[in-house]
């Protein structure tokens, strides 16, 4: 049978910028071992299957190793989709998630993802990951993600990580942020996933369900922009909303095309 399959640069303001993800729009769910081998030969860092309930569009994300409980870049790809290419009529895109109800709008070429905001509390740094370090932080905070925040941009720029060390902890479904305010913006950060295919992700929305109200505290500030240091880097424009975060951040369609299993 065949499947279309689109490629797009999430929170990219140019091709080849920002976080490649691939969706691939369904009528019913294939099994969970397909879904996954179809997200390890795509290759990206994750891959988003959609099926439209109508009010509501059914959406899960799947990395080259499991399936995950939050994904930015998926989702805001998966809205350019649905808006660019399959014409999806409403203002507002409800999404059915594995974190419940997520929305998108659509504005001044932004894409806006309404997430949970995720606050993270003081904690010290398991072994584990501080051997793995070659630049140990200054503060360290946990949610579901890892927080390390360090003094400066030039530190994160320069952050490397002992995979060997790294890999030997199993973090689940979360990741290490590192971060700090930025030069040019209000803060950067990177991100790390222990035992993934992928070490380094470009750019990950769900972080910054974390990033945001830290720095929204830090800064006194509610809206921000902010920047991932990845090689790809990209750009993002977020809002703290209390309970909430919106996560915003522009989209480019790299490829259309099928595959059949």
């Amino acid at each position: 049978m065949k499947y279309q399959i689109y490629q797009v640069d999430a929170f990219a303001e140019n091709v080849f910028e920002g976080n490649p993800a691939c969706v691939v729009p369904l009528k019913k769910w294939l099994s969970d071992n397909l879904l996954l081998q179809i997200a390890k030969e795509n290759a990206v860092a994750e891959t988003a299957f959609f099926i439209d309930e109508g009010d509501y569009i059914h959406l899960r994300w799947f990395t080259p190793d499991i399936e995950i409980d939050l994904c930015g870049h998926a989702t805001l790809a998966t809205a350019c989709i649905l808006k660019r290419v399959l014409k999806y009529s409403s203002e507002t895109i409800k999404f059915r998630t594995l974190s419940g109800e997520l929305k998108v709008t659509y504005s001044n070429d932004l894409f806006l993802l309404d997430f949970p905001s995720r606050p993270a509390v003081s904690c010290n740094l398991p072994n584990e990951i501080s051997s793995a370090l070659n630049i140990q932080p200054k503060e360290v905070y946990k949610a579901r993600d890892y927080l390390l925040v360090y003094e400066n941009e030039e530190e994160i720029k320069n952050i490397q990580i002992n995979r060997q060390i790294f890999d030997t902890i199993n973090l689940g479904f979360g990741g290490v942020i590192v971060t700090s305010k930025g030069n040019e913006v209000d803060f950067v950060s990177r991100f790390f996933t222990p035992q993934a295919t992928i070490l380094e992700d470009p750019v990950t929305g769900s972080a910054h369900c974390t990033l945001i109200p830290y720095w929204s505290t830090m800064l006194s500030k509610y809206d921000l922009v902010a920047l991932q240091l990845s090689e790809r880097k990209g750009k993002l424009y977020c809002s703290n909303k209390s309970k909430r975060v919106i996560v915003g951040g522009k989209a480019i369609i790299y490829s259309k095309g099928e595959f059949e299993i």
